[in-house]
């Protein structure tokens, strides 16, 4: 009897937590879910260039480097175009781009074609995520933004589960069915767009906004840039990047060097997927009326110290229970750190606000290895968990600070929504990474895989 109270309990939860949110959003989650089940380039190409095409580890370190080095020069062309000419235009461009790019990336033998796609691959493959970051802020209701983009955000991470284990027994078969594949299931996610999903970007007033900023092309790069509280956050969300991506370049090595394999620590990570599917609904039902800043505080202690921990572990079981730690700050933390940056950006300037957002986790994705790799082979992978925890206190403070003075989630009024024209509100995670190792090549060269790299399309 029970159980079966459980079960109830359970099911109410579950149905109180997706309903009651717009259509339009069911069909962008949608395109988010087709896309991410397509997954394939950003799994897989470091395996592809040094398996199948028989090219060395540094070479795939180069290709893996300046497809992350695309994201980061897409980032900000994308988030003006998002405010230019709107989201749907901008994601339409994304996918179609991404779709073409990648299905031709399957076709270079050439070691410089190759490396030149792949960086086109990453600039169109991370140009829609302002796009979608914006609209979902744009068409739901303040009061449901956790949700809605917890809910995205889970979606991005069974997608991500489910295609790396079909991609893997794609690529047995043939990799280029793998690219073949990604571009199809990427045009699927452009024909849902295209007939379901209709532009939301505010209508222009020509007046000013809550900010002082003029709403009718009163939003540029450089009002972004000299905004100081945002780039104070966007400078704290650059520090949480490093901290969550030493899961996926220096972990692998520690692991290594204690002794374990590859597959070893593709057991230990793959807790973190587990976890987050597991976990998200229930944890966004739990944070979703919380004080924003406390949970970003917490939300960074634990993910220092989560990381912290990890000097004190030599087997695959420990490994694990630290992961755990950090994934529960991840959960936390994707959703709220950018319900930040929603509450801060000005409705006509989203797209510029996100595509600023977004580079501090591209930016992040270039610096971890190199930090990895500096702080490992000078002074040991112990010191490299101890500067995460640091890591952790300092963005912890800062996010103290920095939130002085803003409402918080449980006090916000309907003239503060009004004022600011958003409340407490979350984003995809843009950029949280997930990795799947498999040989010693990512390992060595910081070859890494992550879900900002292969969020939707």
């Amino acid at each position: 009897m029970s159980a079966a109270a459980g079960f109830g309990r359970a099911t109410r939860a579950t149905r109180e937590t997706v309903s009651g949110l717009p259509r339009e959003f069911w069909w962008l989650w949608t395109s988010t879910l087709v896309n991410r089940l397509g997954a394939f380039v950003a799994t897989f190409m470091a395996l592809y260039l040094t398996l199948d095409r028989g090219y060395s580890a540094s070479y795939a370190g180069l290709v893996a480097a300046l497809h992350g080095l695309g994201g980061v020069v897409s980032s900000l062309g994308a988030g003006v175009m998002t405010d230019r000419f709107g989201r749907r235009p901008t994601m339409l461009a994304a996918q179609l781009s991404t779709a073409v790019s990648v299905a031709v990336l399957g076709f270079m033998v050439h070691p410089v074609a190759i490396a030149g796609v792949a960086f086109l691959v990453g600039m169109a493959s991370n140009a829609s995520r302002p796009a979608v970051q914006a609209m979902i802020a744009d068409i739901v209701p303040a009061e449901d933004r956790v949700r809605a983009f917890s809910l995205n955000y889970w979606a991005i991470n069974l997608g991500f589960a489910v295609s790396s284990a079909g991609a893997g027994f794609v690529a047995e078969y043939s990799y280029l069915a793998g690219f073949v594949g990604e571009a199809a299931m990427t045009l699927v996610c452009a024909v849902v767009v295209f007939l379901k999903v209709p532009e939301s970007r505010p209508e222009r007033s020509g007046g000013p906004t809550a900010g002082g900023v003029p709403a009718d092309d009163g939003v540029r790069l450089s009002t972004v840039l000299r905004d100081g509280r945002f780039m104070g956050v966007v400078g704290l969300s650059f520090v949480i990047a490093l901290i969550f991506q030493q899961g996926y370049v220096g972990l692998p090595v520690a692991m290594g060097a204690d002794g374990l394999s590859s597959s070893d620590f593709g057991t230990a990570i793959a807790v973190n997927g587990v976890l987050i599917v597991a976990l998200q609904i229930p944890v966004t039902r739990f944070i979703q009326s919380r004080d924003p800043r406390r949970l970003l505080v917490v939300s960074s202690l634990l993910a220092g110290y989560g990381f912290g921990l990890t000097v004190l572990a030599d087997s695959v079981g420990v490994y694990a229970l630290t992961i755990c730690v950090w994934t529960v700050a991840e959960i936390i933390n994707a959703p709220v750190q950018n319900g930040l940056v929603v509450q801060l950006s000005p409705a006509h300037g989203r797209g510029r606000y996100q595509g600023v957002y977004a580079l501090s986790w591209s930016a992040a994705a270039l610096v971890a290895p190199l930090m990895s790799g500096v702080v490992i082979d000078h002074f040991g992978a112990g010191w490299l968990w101890a500067t995460c925890a640091l890591l952790g206190t300092v963005a912890a403070a800062g996010y103290w600070l920095l939130m002085r003075g803003l409402p918080s989630g449980a006090a916000v009024t309907k003239e503060t929504v009004v004022a600011v024209e958003a409340a407490v509100a979350v984003e995809t995670v843009v950029a949280t990474e997930t990795a799947v190792a498999t040989g010693t090549a990512p390992q060595e060269t910081g070859v890494r895989v992550t879900k900002a790299e292969a969020s939707p399309s």
